[in-house]
């Protein structure tokens, strides 16, 4: 066991690892920060998509090892201070880009990349950027919408499909 820090949400954590404990693992299991989904273990899903360093990253993927000093934020950290929901969450919950919940923590995430980087992208971006993201409740049209409305975007004219 090799211990390991790095600050999660603004917060300093750390824990003792093994040199394969993956990073969606320690966050789970080692800080109780079970927001943080893992749907497949094999990079396929995106539900387990958290930041490191600013970076959208597959925490099932990325070793606990190799974050040491890492600055992460889960679905955890994307509330406002005062515990309501970010834009990102509120506009999932307005535009009803959830079913089930399960790829939420993810999409809400990998949004938040892609706004950081686009921050007014078009209905095919966002289509695109969500390509390794998968939801198998909600056919990705309120997620889309809900993502174009975070960036500030009228979605009135967005098409049913």
């Amino acid at each position: 066991m090799t211990q390991v820090s790095m600050t999660v949400n603004g917060r300093a954590v750390s824990g003792d690892v093994e040199g394969r404990t993956l990073l969606s693992e320690f966050l789970r299991e080692g800080q109780r920060m079970t927001g943080t989904h893992v749907g497949c273990d094999t990079s396929q899903c995106g539900a387990c998509v958290v930041h490191v360093n600013g970076e959208a990253v597959k925490s099932c993927t990325a070793l606990a090892l190799d974050l040491e000093g890492a600055e992460v934020k889960t679905i955890e950290g994307m509330a406002n201070a005062d515990g309501s929901l970010g834009v990102i969450q509120q506009a999932f919950q307005d535009h009803h880009g959830l079913q089930c919940g399960f790829c939420t923590p993810g999409m809400v995430m990998s949004a938040a990349a892609l706004l950081k980087d686009n921050p007014k992208p078009s209905e095919q971006e966002v289509r695109e950027y969500l390509e390794g993201n998968i939801c198998r409740c909600t056919g990705y049209h309120n997620i889309v919408k809900a993502i174009m409305a975070a960036s500030g975007q009228d979605v009135s004219a967005i098409a049913a499909e």
